[in-house]
């Protein structure tokens, strides 16, 4: 790994900072943490970066891969080598053809395995391959701690996860939203022949309220596997257990204590006026310095006192300047931890003032 990508991947894990536990829930998982979707924020861990075996919640990087690198409209004409594999199944049969997008709700709804594997071997051109493309994403993204050997999560001893990396590859995969489309879905009926309709194993859909996501995993050696997510006040939250004897209730009890303990505080908005720059030689002494985005954060209501921002700019400009010039840099910190950084932009667009122009500047000072 080359020094700049580490450097990156140790910014993702730092900005994705914990705040300690400010009360210990009752959970059966050995591994669980809880993740603001939005910023990446851990608002609960509990040993969050012990490598366990993941079982079928690998399909989040399965479809993760399929739906950044494939088309949804294909049509995947089953191999031999994805019939009858063991485990979960929707029973595809060799030549059959099926639609990505099908295979994709029978991998996320009734987990088939051998739509893992015909959805691997489409996209990848080789099982061996795919699984290549889903180890580089996952170093891509900060999932440092991740190795993956099959698509689908038969158990392997060197196939395993973290709770911290497992929130953040579905963290990736939601920026989907035919992901988000996909993982919500309670029924689906496809287009094939038989076996053709999937109900969604995920109680989460229906128990918890905003539930709307995304993954179940079981196998003897990793002990119940889940993956849940839910969205109030447009802030999803994301909730993983590893070997959880008692799985929904504590993703339950995770997304609770995220929604009970934490409101989503606008500190920003897109456009909002920060700073005024001097300009030189434009037909304005001054340029307004914009937010570039909106910024919103999740926060007890005892951090609200602890945010604070701070400006990188230079001292001064020269035009002309267009309308939406990156010029500086906006730095958010919460009890001194950087927990994001946005452009500063030109507002307006300045033109450069002519020779009479600023002639008649320096006489009228105006």
């Amino acid at each position: 790994m080359n020094k700049v990508k580490y450097i990156v991947i140790l910014l993702i894990i730092f900005l994705c900072s914990s705040i300690v536990n400010s009360e210990e829930l009752d959970l059966s998982a050995k591994s669980c943490i809880l993740m603001d979707a939005n910023t990446g924020r851990i608002l609960y861990e509990k040993n969050p970066h012990i490598k366990m075996p993941m079982a079928s919640t690998t399909k989040i990087m399965t479809a993760l891969i399929a739906l950044e690198y494939g088309n949804l409209s294909d049509k995947v004409v089953i191999p031999a080598e994805a019939v009858g594999i063991e485990g979960s199944s929707i029973y595809l049969k060799e030549g059959e053809v099926v639609t990505l997008e099908d295979l994709l709700y029978g991998l996320m709804l009734r987990s088939g395995n051998d739509a893992a594997v015909a959805i691997a071997i489409h996209v990848g051109g080789s099982l061996e391959n795919f699984i290549d493309m889903m180890n580089k994403k996952a170093m891509e993204i900060g999932a440092i701690n991740t190795n993956f050997t099959n698509p689908h999560g038969l158990h392997d001893d060197l196939h395993y996860t973290t709770a911290f990396d497992l929130a953040l590859i579905t963290r990736e995969a939601f920026k989907y939203e035919e992901f988000a489309k996909i993982v919500s879905t309670k029924n689906y009926i496809s287009d094939r022949l038989e076996n053709n309709y999937y109900y969604n194993k995920n109680k989460t859909l229906w128990e918890y309220k905003g539930g709307d996501g995304v993954k179940t995993g079981y196998t003897m050696k990793s002990g119940r596997c889940l993956v849940s997510s839910a969205t109030r006040n447009n802030h999803r939250l994301i909730a993983v257990s590893l070997n959880a004897s008692n799985w929904f209730n504590d993703n339950y009890k995770l997304l609770d204590y995220g929604f009970n303990n934490f409101k989503p505080y606008l500190i920003y908005d897109k456009g909002q006026f920060i700073k005024k720059l001097d300009l030189i030689n434009g037909k304005k002494k001054y340029i307004d310095l914009v937010s570039d985005t909106s910024f919103t954060y999740l926060l007890r209501e005892d951090e609200k006192d602890k945010i604070k921002i701070t400006i990188e700019v230079p001292d001064s400009i020269s035009a002309p300047v267009g309308k939406g010039t990156k010029i500086g840099f906006i730095y958010t910190f919460l009890d001194g931890k950087l927990i994001n950084r946005s452009d500063l932009i030109a507002k307006t667009t300045v033109k450069k003032a002519n020779i009479f122009e600023r002639l008649m500047e320096k006489i009228t000072g105006k």
